[in-house]
């Protein structure tokens, strides 16, 4: 009898001895799986932050810029998915256009004609004053495009040419205080007065540089009287 009590017993330990292997073993496992868990989510979350932080990246870089000039002198910085993602006035007038129209994260093509239908820009071109757009960029096939899409926004306006330029005259425009419009312009009108200043260029029109370059020149209405769309001038746009 002795034995067989003791017999049943040495079963009894086994079996919590084996219960409590299986248990340390199940709770090492679920230990296991939740540190997975936890590593995979880690992942997924840096992941995600990483193509948000790319996309935000990829969103906010200007590949092309447009330089929009009648007597308000502004620039619009367009990303890759051609939208405006900046904005910059480069005279009191720009200054106070982009204060009164909102072009942002727009469609540039849609800041663009806000811009033309703005009172004081439509004011000027009913006074038949000249309006210079020029854009600019790395990518001559985003460029091309933009071009021709602008030149279809501006068919009705006679006075408007767009033509498109490199990089590295828009970074001399900005250390003088211009916008490429009116720089290309300056660099004309200096050729023939080198007395005129980018200071004196800044407040005045397209069309008063323009003037200005043809009583100098001598081309007078023979040269400046017809359509000008889609020219540029001197020797720094490429049409």
């Amino acid at each position: 009898m002795h034995e067989q009590i003791k017999a049943a017993f040495d079963t009894v330990r086994a079996e919590q001895s084996l219960k409590d292997r299986t248990r340390a073993a199940v709770v090492q496992q679920m230990q296991r799986s939740s540190r997975s868990r936890m590593l995979f989510r880690g992942l997924a979350a840096a992941c995600l932050l990483a193509f948000l932080a790319g996309g935000q990246w990829l969103y906010f870089m200007p590949t092309a810029e447009i330089s929009i000039d009648i007597n308000p002198s502004v620039e619009l910085q367009v990303n890759r998915f051609d939208r405006v993602i900046d904005a910059s006035g480069y005279n009191e007038d720009g200054e106070r256009l982009l204060e009164s129209v909102q072009v942002r994260f727009t469609n540039y093509q849609v800041a663009l004609q806000r811009i033309l239908e703005c009172e004081s820009v439509a004011e000027l071109l009913a006074e038949n004053e000249e309006l210079s757009i020029a854009v600019v960029g790395p990518d001559n096939a985003q460029c091309a495009r933009m071009i021709t899409q602008i030149r279809n926004c501006t068919r009705n306006q006679e006075n408007a040419h767009c033509y498109h330029t490199d990089i590295q005259a828009v970074s001399d425009a900005h250390e003088l205080g211009l916008s490429y419009g009116k720089y290309s312009a300056f660099l004309t009108l200096q050729a023939l007065d080198p007395s005129v200043t980018a200071e004196e260029v800044q407040g005045m029109t397209m069309r008063e540089i323009r003037e200005q370059i043809e009583s100098l020149s001598g081309e007078g209405e023979a040269a400046g009287g017809g359509n000008l769309h889609g020219q540029g001038y001197g020797l720094h746009g490429h049409h």
